[in-house]
């Protein structure tokens, strides 16, 4: 389709593909999404697989140029005359649609199959602003949207459409009962539904009712829409589950006083998979940019030679940084969970530095949320990087059970690399202490850093205990006994006998004979400092 699909610098070698396998928007599919309530089929001329470029509008005082492919909106067209005068004038498009009731009689069924142009009715409930709103919300201006390219019609015209077919204020809402989309005349509704749209989220109270009385599982479980009936003052519910395939993307909310006619009733299945596809092509959006934007980071936190341009694409600083690494403590058990809500919370670290400074960064990588934050001169970077992410937990509060390192200053962006590592040891420092809620800035944690430093750089080497403490473990493995755990405890207590020996609850003259013992297998001097150093090292290094 000419000036459609430019790929878009920074897309990668897939974008391509996707170009070439993507689905084609043909007319069959696009009625097929809209459902016969909103447009149906007044006379075909066979099968209905033209493809499909385009929205246009007739205007009887313009020229009417109708490329190949495009839908024709004929406003005010009515009779056999006109239909027939206009496919006759535009036999170089897909369909034409006209206000219902359509007389498809002998003389429009013989124009059809001899201009190959299918004349389409549309509900007399829609506007033809609406119609207009939801094709180009499947063709976004004329093809399918692409990887990051979102739709003109957004979920409100859909929302707002969805109002006229039914006459009844509409809700939008995802899996989580969070308020996508709403429609116009919500002051028709009740107290409940206004609290939901002024809070973007379905009240607890509310929620937690629908749940009691098993609605949300008969909703999910429905492929039809949904009738409930509510107490008290509350208006009723119609309701249908948006999904695709086995999938539940979230839900369309009317507040109606009556169950809904058939016709309404097939209105709203039909809204629901409009709404399915518009939520899969923001989503698919989204993720792009943010695969986008996370690949750039990735380039950024290296630090190599395409590290400026990374940063330039991404708008950020490249001198005075400080990476930080947030991560949640707790994941959902459910895969998809989990991701959903470690993408949440990268987007809320992004959106917190991006207020503190307009050219900071944020984005998942992994697990991890980075943040690439900016800091003036001034001395004490670290400490105030450190009252960014303090601040940040405190804003998105105790349920995400996160913890955050903060790493070195970087003075140019060749210097990020070490930031990162600096603020990945910090944090895994937080998380193996199970410090969940809290911040450790580099210098905080220097020392226990660069223990796990030394044992990153033993375990990519394979290397093994070596010496008096190899003795010991061979020793305990081979005959099952706790010299190494009598060791420990002496090391930790300082020499303290009584001390180490309440530690392991043997009493004081066992723990100096299991003491004797370890020396005289492993050969250890234990008056020597640096062999008790070296011993220590090795059981914080090897972890055993």
């Amino acid at each position: 389709m000419p000036g459609h699909g430019r790929p878009r610098a920074g897309l990668g070698p897939d974008y391509g593909e996707w170009m070439n396998d993507r689905p084609r928007a043909s007319l069959g599919r696009i009625l097929n999404d809209l459902g016969s309530t909103v447009i149906d089929v007044a006379a075909s001329p066979g099968d209905l697989d033209a493809e499909v470029t385009g929205v246009h509008i007739f205007d009887p005082l313009d020229e009417l140029i109708v490329p190949p492919g495009g839908i024709l909106l004929a406003v005010g067209v009515q009779g056999t005359a006109e239909i027939c005068a206009l496919l006759t004038r535009a036999p170089a498009a897909a369909g034409v649609v006209v206000k219902l009731p359509v007389d498809a009689d002998e003389q429009v069924r013989a124009t059809v199959l001899e201009t190959g142009v299918a004349v389409l009715g549309l509900t007399r409930a829609a506007s033809w602003a609406q119609v207009a709103a939801l094709l180009r919300s499947l063709l976004a201006e004329g093809d399918l949207a692409g990887p990051g390219e979102g739709p003109q019609g957004d979920l409100f015209s859909l929302a707002n459409a969805v109002c006229a077919l039914l006459d009844a204020p509409i809700t939008i809402e995802d899996r989580s009962a969070r308020v996508l989309a709403y429609s116009e005349r919500q002051d028709e509704a009740d107290q409940g539904r206004i609290a939901t749209v002024l809070g973007r989220q379905v009240p607890e109270r509310y929620q937690r009712m629908l749940d009691e009385n098993g609605f949300f599982k008969l909703l999910y479980q429905s492929h039809e829409p949904v009738y409930f009936e509510l107490d008290g003052d509350s208006i009723n519910r119609a309701a249908v589950a948006v999904r695709t395939g086995d999938e539940i993307l979230g839900s369309i909310w009317a507040a109606v006083r009556e169950p809904l006619t058939p016709q309404r009733q097939r209105a709203l299945a039909d809204a629901a998979k409009i709404v399915a596809l518009q939520l899969l092509r923001e989503r698919a959006g989204a993720d792009t940019q943010r695969r986008l934007r996370s690949d750039l980071l990735s380039t950024v936190l290296a630090g190599g030679a395409d590290a400026p341009e990374a940063a330039a694409r991404l708008g950020i600083a490249t001198a005075r940084l400080c990476v930080l690494a947030a991560q949640l403590a707790h994941p959902a058990d459910d895969p998809a969970r989990a991701e959903s809500d470690r993408q949440r919370f990268a987007d809320a670290l992004a959106l917190h530095v991006g207020a503190i400074h307009p050219k900071a960064a944020a984005a998942l990588v992994g697990s991890v949320a980075y943040a690439v934050l900016p800091l003036q001169a001034g001395g004490e970077e670290e400490a105030r990087a450190v009252r960014v992410a303090e601040s940040f937990l405190a804003r998105v509060g105790p349920r995400h059970s996160a913890s955050v390192g903060v790493g070195r200053l970087a003075v140019s962006l060749a210097h990020v690399a070490r930031s990162r590592a600096d603020a990945d040891r910090a944090l895994r420092v937080l998380l193996a202490r199970g410090a969940t809620g809290q911040v450790a800035g580099y210098t905080a944690v220097h020392f226990e850093s660069l223990l796990l430093q030394v044992a990153d750089v033993a375990a990519a080497e394979d290397q093994a205990p070596t010496g008096p403490y190899q003795r010991l473990l061979d020793h305990d493995a081979e005959h099952g006994s706790d010299l190494v755990a009598t060791l420990r405890a002496y090391l930790d207590a300082f020499g303290d006998v009584n001390a180490a020996s309440a530690r392991v609850h043997v009493h004081a003259n066992t723990f100096r004979y299991r003491l004797k013992r370890l020396t005289e297998i492993s050969g250890l001097d234990l008056s020597d400092a640096d062999a008790r150093l070296t011993v220590m090292l090795q059981m914080r290094i090897f972890g055993r």
